[in-house]
């Protein structure tokens, strides 16, 4: 089969599976409460940056720490732009989105000059100063109090008595969307394969002609670009940006979620957004059912993620969705194949 006819081929396949996903996506947002479609909302902006976080170090093999306060620029743009210069969602959302890819390049142009610790350590420098700039350009950023906009309107075409949270979740799921399909299509690239080369051995991908720098910054703007996104959703979800929503614990979460999930993987960002959504609401389950004291219950989300984390790690070293395919060989739901063959 000739390279186009694979892509063209890999194309269709791609649309009909977001097209079935938007469907069902469709049926449950339906179904849920106002409340759970804020849930399916939080879950949908949240695989939003996995999905580019595990693109970046499931494929290429970089750290990053720094994805919260990419969020963080989407965020703001959002916020400035349809909160002060009175701009529609979408291509609020699309400015967001450029302006984050763009700070993604200044950023990978950095990391490509460092390894290991010292790329996250400049990550980790990036993730804790950049919410401080709200404080120090309060008439800009709203210091810690942020920044609010109006809530999104429905289409008058559905009704009066359109729920807001449904309406939400459906903007929510279709940026999840976009960015299932636009990864899902590049994970057949050649990019990809160029990124996997680079993750695998940098000195034989530079010898045999790749420019390991170049392709690096191209993850990392794919990367934050997603992030960017994520975070304004985020805005349009809460109708608030601050620089508490987006501090270092927000990078730790993230960089959790795709080793949870399974790195490299899109259905392991989703894995990863369930949990990073639903582990708090356990957590409270838990400290109601107990009658914990409040200094317990405030710590028991990250005492849950640290064990969730070794967990995951001890039975499932691939995450959740590496699981998920051990045991669907095992039963012969689909044939074995090396983690790079495999589809999105």
């Amino acid at each position: 089969m000739s390279l186009a006819r694979l892509t063209d081929s890999t194309l269709v396949r791609n649309v009909g599976l977001t097209l079935a996903l938007a469907l069902a996506l469709l049926i449950i947002s339906l179904a849920l409460t106002p409340f759970n479609n804020l849930r399916l909302a939080s879950i949908a902006y949240y695989f939003t940056a996995l999905a580019g976080l595990t693109m970046l170090t499931g494929l290429n093999g970089q750290i990053s720490l720094g994805h919260g306060a990419l969020m963080a620029v989407g965020a703001y743009t959002v916020a400035i732009l349809v909160g002060r210069d009175g701009w529609a969602t979408a291509p609020a959302l699309a400015a967001a989105t450029a302006s984050t890819a763009l700070v993604g390049s200044l950023l990978g142009a950095v990391a490509a000059r460092l390894r290991g610790p010292y790329l996250a350590g400049a990550t980790l420098a990036f993730a804790v100063g950049l919410p401080g700039l709200a404080d120090r350009y309060p008439d800009a950023f709203g210091g810690e109090n942020g920044l609010t906009v109006p809530p999104p309107v429905p289409p008058s075409g559905l009704g009066s008595t359109f729920p807001l949270e449904r309406w939400e979740a459906w903007i929510a799921c279709a940026t999840a969307l976009v960015t299932f399909l636009v990864l899902s299509n590049l994970r057949r690239s050649r990019i990809v394969r160029v990124m996997r080369a680079v993750r695998d051995d940098e000195v034989a991908a530079q010898l045999s002609g790749l420019d390991v720098a170049r392709i690096q910054i191209t993850a990392f703007v794919v990367s934050a670009a997603c992030a960017g996104l994520a975070g304004g959703t985020l805005v349009v979800v809460t109708q608030l940006a601050a620089p508490g929503a987006f501090t270092l614990a927000l990078s730790l979460a993230l960089l959790t979620g795709i080793v949870l999930g399974g790195l490299g993987s899109l259905p392991g960002a989703l894995w990863g957004a369930i949990v990073l959504v639903m582990l708090p609401v356990w957590s409270d389950d838990i400290a109601n059912h107990f009658s914990l004291s409040n200094d317990v219950q405030s710590n028991l989300p990250l005492a849950l993620y640290g064990v969730v984390l070794m967990g995951v790690i001890v039975a499932a070293p691939t995450g959740v969705q590496g699981a998920l395919r051990r045991i669907g060989r095992r039963l012969g739901l689909r044939p074995s194949m090396s983690h790079q063959e495999e589809g999105p």
